[in-house]
């Protein structure tokens, strides 16, 4: 029965893969204002398509582009609403205005002016790494729709590695990911002495282990430089063995502050890499922290807005009540800007402490009328 269902959904993942390119990402300039503007600034090590696309083939050369993302008004909030070859302005999320920078040097002197031109209070960079099975358009406008619904302040950064964008290539992502540490560690290295005051690093599923395997990196060449040049780390369903997410932080001397987890029991995505990965424990569906008690980190367990099959593997960004919830009383703002710890970070909910961890378990009946 197992078998049967994992067949099932491969073949439907297959079948929707096949109707249309996912690479395809024209700009649409005829968005003619109906939609909010966000913008997003995009660092790349995929390659160019034939026609002009970044797809899910690797490059040695970076690419930098400014975008403008238009995201539909009237939408339901977390919600991503997307058509390939038939996206209309208004209904869909379109690349409205792409410009590119001028390599390395354009990318740090375009950011250091976008910074400058900020409010002091405002100057704050989210970076936003992607996760398996995503196209270049996919990862733009996940991070146009984050910044928009949480109404994060300051500038967005996506960091787009080559993914195939396809349910079957597992592998070829874990190849990819791999590939793209040196990439993302040079980008992180370029945005220290930009002028920004924060620099919150966010990664979803695959894409936290990219986190974790370059700030590994960055501290074996230069000890304490991930914590001196971050100013927090989101980790949103990773799809990281727990083992192995231990021996990573360990190998980090000290993790940037506050370092935060979003679980999920019931995120499917996860539940499918567990077993395709021998039943492994994935970090993103860990239901205690006791198994993190030595590593100072805030594991914040949104089960309970995990609804659908759909939005479990992104809960933390695409269900409108958990959104609401986090959004109550500028708790963001106060996670980014405060020690580790649940009680005054602002996170609302039931606290758990342990040792050195904590864990802050979220429900709906927390919002507020």
């Amino acid at each position: 029965m197992r078998l049967f269902l994992l067949l099932r959904f491969l073949i439907l993942g297959l079948v929707l893969a096949g109707c249309a390119d996912p690479t395809y990402a024209p700009v649409r300039p005829d968005t003619g204002g109906l939609g909010d503007i966000q913008g997003v600034i995009v660092v790349t090590n995929r390659a160019r398509t034939g026609d002009g696309f970044y797809g899910s083939g690797r490059s040695d050369v970076m690419s930098y582009q400014a975008v403008d993302v238009s995201i539909p008004r009237d939408r339901a909030m977390g919600s991503l609403p997307v058509s390939i070859r038939n996206a209309k302005p208004g209904q869909h999320f379109l690349i409205s205005g792409s410009r590119g920078l001028a390599g390395r040097d354009g990318f740090r002197t375009d950011l250091r002016r976008s910074l400058s031109a900020l409010p002091g209070d405002e100057r704050d960079l989210l970076i936003f790494v992607h996760g398996y099975n995503n196209s270049y358009s996919d990862g733009i406008y996940r991070t146009a729709q984050l910044m928009h619904d949480f109404d994060v302040k300051g500038l967005a950064l996506h960091y787009s590695w080559p993914s195939a964008a396809h349910p079957l290539g597992y592998s070829h992502d874990r190849d990819s990911l791999l590939f793209a540490r040196d990439g993302l560690e040079a980008m992180l290295r370029d945005v220290a002495g930009t002028g920004a005051r924060n620099v919150v690093l966010v990664g979803h599923s695959l894409g936290a282990m990219l986190v974790m395997e370059t700030l590994r990196q960055m501290d074996i060449r230069d000890p304490g430089l991930p914590d001196r040049l971050l100013n927090g780390v989101v980790l949103i369903s990773p799809d990281i063995d727990v083992d192995l997410f231990r021996a990573q932080a360990h190998r980090i001397r000290t993790l940037p502050e506050p370092f935060a987890i979003f679980t999920s029991r019931k995120d499917r995505a996860l539940q499918l890499s567990s077993r395709v990965n021998g039943k492994s424990e994935r970090l993103g569906s860990l239901s205690q922290a006791e198994e993190l008690a030595d590593l100072n980190v805030t594991v914040v367990d949104v089960t309970a807005f995990s609804t659908t099959m759909a939005q479990s593997h992104f809960t933390a960004g695409s269900s409108p009540g958990l959104i609401a919830l986090l959004s109550q009383g500028r708790a963001l703002d106060q996670t980014f800007a405060t020690p580790n710890r649940a009680t005054r970070a602002g996170l609302p909910g039931v606290v758990v402490t342990v040792r050195n961890a904590t864990q802050v378990i979220l429900s709906p009946g927390l919002l507020r009328n």
